[in-house]
């Protein structure tokens, strides 16, 4: 199938819980790569397959530039407005990723473990102290990484609540219109404007300061570079990881045999978390729309120049091709590394530090909670449903 003919509507419905569409799995076997009518913008093609899947993110002939202030096929109703790391193409992504990745380099992410661990410990005693039952959304998995982003940018922490409100509108999904998307990133723009300003004039010992100093060869980063820069950390620092704790936390709970498992041996963790992070859907639809820029083969058909594509990582992370048993959550997996956090230029500059406050926020719990467990019925627990990324609303748990 090549063309404009043959376009089926966008075959996913709306994420319920952590479960995949069905359809997913039998789009992998017969049309890894399909024609469909996006909910916005038109038509375009809709990657499912593993293999296809990372050919899109590697392959420098599908643009995601392409897309900002364009009508092009989309799952939500918010046309990309501006600029930013994640909507540039090489060389000019290639630049500002070469001069933001040493803040995020290994030794970097773990210099900031010990205080990820005492930040844990210390909201975990303090949930134990308030008495049950808690809520594991509210006591550990929201001001963990809020905490932890307020540090690394430099960030007041009397703003952190402020910071929530404005990450909470930004994913949300097609329920919120998107003038008011639009003026929540004017708010935030302006205020992390202001920062950057202070950091030039006053540098301190924070992520935002390192920023506002990096350069290469003379380059350096320009201040809507500095901005966009932090917004796409505070977001991704902030829902992401949030949801994904919540998410991972549940995992265990529901399966409290897992749980039993990993108490038995900490050092199982990490490898734990890599396999929730393949098995657990975090978004709510397919991601990033990018355009072709020539006609490129892939998955039996042809993808011609100008077109829109869009990959689902959540399917690829199931595919039978490549993962034995994908349906099932087996915590002691090794083999094909997942696609959670992406693959090829866009790969997630805040992997590393995601991977360690998922790791460290599930040691406190496992560490210091021996008879953690559900306050309620799985059935009664509520999930978000109007967001780009899934999660819970709250997750009451007894001890």
């Amino acid at each position: 199938m090549s063309g404009k003919s043959g376009a089926c509507p966008y075959p996913f419905q709306q994420a319920e819980r952590l479960e995949t569409d069905p359809r997913s799995a039998a789009l992998r076997r017969e049309a890894p790569v399909s024609r469909v009518t996006l909910p916005y913008g038109g038509e375009g093609w809709l990657v499912v397959g593993h293999h296809e899947v990372k050919t899109v993110l590697s392959d420098r002939r599908f643009s995601r530039a392409a897309l900002v202030g364009a009508d092009v096929p989309r799952v939500t109703p918010r046309v990309m407005t501006k600029t930013t790391i994640l909507t540039m193409d090489p060389p000019e992504h290639t630049r500002l990723r070469r001069l933001v990745a040493p803040a995020f380099s290994p030794r970097g992410i773990e210099a900031l473990r010990p205080r990820a661990v005492r930040l844990a410990e210390g909201l975990v005693d303090r949930m134990l102290d308030a008495g049950q039952p808690a809520d594991l959304v509210r006591d550990l998995a929201k001001p963990l990484p809020s905490a932890l982003m307020s540090d690394l940018l430099g960030l007041p922490a009397a703003d952190e609540e402020k910071f929530f409100g404005w990450a909470e509108i930004m994913v949300s999904g097609a329920g919120l219109a998107p003038a008011e998307i639009l003026a929540t990133i004017g708010e935030l723009d302006s205020y992390l404007t202001g920062l950057v300003a202070e950091r030039r004039r006053e540098p301190r010992d924070d992520l935002l300061s390192v920023l506002v100093a990096a350069r290469d060869e003379g380059d350096r980063l320009s201040e809507q570079e500095l901005v966009g820069i932090s917004v796409t950390l505070l977001l991704a620092g902030l829902e992401t990881t949030t949801n994904q704790i919540g998410n991972f936390a549940w995992h265990l709970l529901s399966r409290p045999e897992r749980m039993a498992w990993l108490r038995e041996d900490l050092t199982r963790l990490p490898g734990a978390v890599e396999e929730m992070l393949r098995f657990t859907p975090i978004a709510t639809s397919a991601g990033f729309t990018r355009v072709a820029t020539e006609d490129v083969p892939l998955g039996g058909v042809t993808i011609r120049a100008g077109e829109a594509v869009l990959v689902d990582l959540d399917s690829a992370n199931r595919d039978e091709a490549v993962y034995d048993d994908t349906d099932e959550l087996r915590l002691d997996r090794v083999g094909q590394p997942h696609l959670a956090f992406g693959h090829g230029p866009h790969f997630c500059l805040g992997a590393q530090l995601a991977r360690m406050e998922l790791v460290v926020a599930l040691t406190a719990l496992l560490e210091r909670v021996p008879g953690l467990r559900l306050a309620v019925p799985p059935g009664e627990l509520h999930w978000h449903t109007d967001r780009v990324v899934r999660g819970l609303r709250e997750l009451p748990v007894r001890w």
